[in-house]
């Protein structure tokens, strides 16, 4: 819907710029100014911001994926700096990790033992590259996950993964996570300019903690959540059975939401 509507503003924008033209070619507009025109180019990239998020069209990322072989347990490091980031589980077994990267690259694999280590770097990427990086982690192994971005946002839903332990942190860009069943360290999301938003999906044991600045406020469902002290929310309908989940938010400028 994004790019049919991109496509919509720019066939717009150049059938009226060639009328335009047309009408002063012909001298039907009276002192008219081509260049007056400009702010055109303008509106066309605000649409274009609007509608996709980025500047240019998508068709710069491919699919990716890697076999899981031997591999017992993972660690995935990314730095995408103004690219959105897109994780979940895998709905296929067998792959490691599977997705949509920056046209002629793929995570960088480093294999010790039965431990994988995998880097996606957007300085090894196409520096014209904007598309979204889509990201699928295999769900039968413990993940570290740790990923960074200077003005991207970040969409991470842990369903069916399990985790070793979480780090997501922006500089302007929203969070939007999902916690994991089950999360064998702590969870520590940050952003300085943004949102951030938790999920806790019913049954999961989540204890979310928050320190920031003044300009960081939480917006929390109390009738999923118990606040046993100020910046302490614990999730009311947590299975016993399963380990706490400690989820830490760090903000400065933005809002956080537990839903």
């Amino acid at each position: 819907m994004r790019a049919n509507g991109l496509r919509w503003i720019g066939s717009l924008a150049l059938v009226a710029l060639g009328i335009v033209l047309l009408l002063n070619n012909f001298l039907l507009i009276s002192g008219f100014n081509v260049a007056a025109l400009s702010p055109l180019i303008l509106v066309v990239l605000g649409g274009a911001i609007l509608l996709r998020g980025d500047l240019l069209p998508g068709k710069d990322a491919r699919t990716f994926g890697i076999t899981r072989g031997s591999v017992e347990a993972a660690l995935l490091e990314v730095n995408a700096g103004e690219i959105d980031v897109n994780t979940r589980a895998l709905a296929r077994e067998g792959r490691l990790i599977a997705g949509q990267f920056a046209a002629d690259s793929r995570p960088m694999l480093t294999v010790q033992d039965t431990v994988a280590y995998l880097r996606m770097e957007r300085a090894a990427t196409p520096w014209l590259s904007f598309a979204d990086w889509e990201i699928g982690l295999a769900r039968d192994l413990p993940w570290g996950v740790y990923i960074s971005t200077s003005t991207g946002q970040v969409n991470l839903d842990l369903t069916g993964v399990i985790v070793q332990r979480v780090v997501v942190a922006t500089g302007l860009g929203d969070i939007r996570f999902v916690c994991p069943t089950e999360s064998l360290d702590a969870v520590t999301l940050r952003s300085n300019v943004g949102d951030i938003r938790v999920l806790t999906p019913p049954g999961v044991r989540a204890r979310v903690t928050l320190s920031g600045g003044r300009m960081f406020r939480v917006h929390a469902d109390m009738t999923r959540y118990d606040q046993p002290q100020p910046g302490v929310y614990v999730a009311k309908d947590g299975d016993p059975a399963q380990s706490e989940i400690a989820i830490a938010l760090v903000g400065v400028f933005g809002d956080a939401y537990l839903a």
